[in-house]
């Protein structure tokens, strides 16, 4: 039998050689090379986060963005954030294919770093399609511009009540922690019905600690923000539980049905199959949308304060308008749907503020199958972020893109999906006609009643979540 070994072995040798030409051939005919997103991964398991991070604590987010646009590509490029494998979708037509296509070629993702920090139980678990449907139809329902009318007068006398005791008996005062307090308390009355204001201080203080750390580097170590923010979120869980539970007796007594707020229309929420959010669904939704409504509206109203006290021009345009409406009003008497629609130059103050300064840097999603853009493949399965900061400072959009213009606003204003601070398409945050409203009505009671100068000139802006005046932005004030 040794006369066949070598016949074996050029068989074997055959037939080695021909299964590879085989995989070669059937590779690039069948399946031709994936084109990636150009870009770099950085560093094992932190990847590009600190450098991310970076930027963002030293007052400039979209330097991380603009840096890797001009390195790699405009349209997207690939990066590691958060622990996660990425491609950030950049300029108009990257967040209209976003924007438009829920559903059909990518769904809402968060990092699980981030629901770990907001306690999320089984984070690899987390329902985003009951986020895109039963949660979103809830939301859209309690924040269409119809409902939220009847919220108006409540945001007017807080916004009155507020100013009396916390800017009247003072000369000079910081706005961010104090249009925060405001921000949150209303958030707490009109979401879950916390009027107490002791209970309101209590949750207040965890919340900026889960805010400053959730989008942090996912780091659970003694003195990092983001073990702080787990820590601290673990003490709103333990305080938002015993609300829950008090409100459950309260429907088991047949209470809090006339008027419901968002948390009672949770816990009275049926899927199609009859199944009721459980608990840690409903503490979810209602904490995101407190994050989301109290870090993001507060964040605009500080900072319009900054530009109006920094524009004179801008800041007499407004105080004129405000001043009609509140001329044509009787003594006392509160703001009303027609008095907000005629805000129109206040909202394009508000606007340009919140494009030079976004509250909210961007958002992610999940590609949910293979799908090209500008010519690259994005593969199933990968994470996707889209950032305000490919558009709203590039001079492509936005002329003379570092000026504060208002103007840019009037008439057909910027093109679609270049001014994104609340996303776009059928996606778009539910929560803009709110933040219009809260803006509106906090600024028209200030404007109506101080004029207030800046104590420090040039004071730095750090981001986290959101943009923050390191200083909290000192103001002097001066009743009218």
């Amino acid at each position: 039998m040794d006369f066949l070994y070598p016949y074996l072995l050029h068989l074997v040798i055959l037939a080695l050689s021909l299964f590879l030409i085989f995989l070669v051939y059937f590779k690039h005919s069948k399946f031709p090379p994936v084109k990636l997103p150009p870009g770099t991964k950085g560093w094992p398991f932190i990847g590009e986060s600190l450098a991310f991070l970076m930027t963002s604590r030293r007052g400039h987010p979209e330097k991380f963005i603009n840096d890797r646009v001009t390195k790699y590509s405009a349209d997207v490029f690939q990066t590691s954030l958060l622990g996660e494998n990425m491609a950030v979708f950049c300029g108009a037509a990257g967040n209209k294919l976003l924007f438009t296509s829920e559903n059909k070629y990518v769904k809402a993702w968060w990092p699980k770093s981030l629901l770990k920090a907001f306690l999320v139980p089984d984070p690899d678990e987390f329902s985003f399609k009951e986020v895109s449907t039963g949660y979103r139809r809830i939301l859209t329902e309690f924040l269409k511009p119809e409902a939220l009318q009847r919220s108006i007068p409540v945001m007017d006398s807080m916004a009155r009540e507020h100013l009396k005791t916390d800017w009247h008996p003072f000369k000079e005062v910081k706005v961010f922690p104090l249009i925060r307090k405001y921000s949150f308390a209303l958030s707490c009355r009109l979401f879950i019905s916390i009027k107490d204001p002791n209970l309101v201080s209590k949750l207040l203080g965890p919340f900026a600690l889960v805010s400053s750390g959730m989008l942090s580097v996912p780091i659970n170590f003694p003195g990092t923000p983001y073990y702080k923010a787990i820590k601290a979120s673990k003490v709103i869980n333990h305080d938002f539980l015993e609300i829950m539970n008090r409100r459950k007796l309260e429907l088991a007594e047949k209470k809090n049905i006339t008027s419901p707020d968002l948390l009672t229309r949770l816990l009275l929420h049926k899927e199609d199959d009859g199944r009721s959010m459980t608990d840690a669904g409903v503490y979810s939704r209602i904490m995101a949308l407190l994050f989301a409504s109290h870090d993001t509206i507060s964040t605009a109203i500080t900072f319009m304060f900054k530009h109006l006290a920094e524009h004179p021009h801008v800041s007499n345009r407004v105080f004129k308008e405000q001043m009609e409406i509140a001329k044509s009003k009787e003594p006392g008497e509160l703001l009303n749907w027609e008095d907000i629609q005629k805000m129109k130059y206040t909202w394009c103050v508000a606007c340009e503020t919140m494009r030079l300064l976004p509250p909210s840097q961007g958002a992610f999603r999940e590609a949910i199958t293979d799908f090209t853009y500008a010519g690259f493949t994005i593969p199933k399965g990968w994470k996707i972020y889209w950032t305000v900061h490919s558009t709203h400072k590039n001079p492509k959009y936005f002329p003379d893109p570092e000026k504060f213009d208002p103007s840019r606003y009037e008439g057909d204003g910027p093109a679609p999906y270049t001014f994104v601070p609340f996303g776009g398409g059928p996606v778009m945050c539910p929560g803009r006609e709110y933040a219009r409203l809260e803006i509106l009505i906090f600024m028209h009671n200030m404007v109506t009643k101080f004029k207030w100068h800046k104590v420090i000139e040039g004071e730095k802006i750090i981001f986290h979540s959101a943009p923050i005046p390191v200083k909290g932005l000192p103001i002097l004030l001066e009743p009218l």
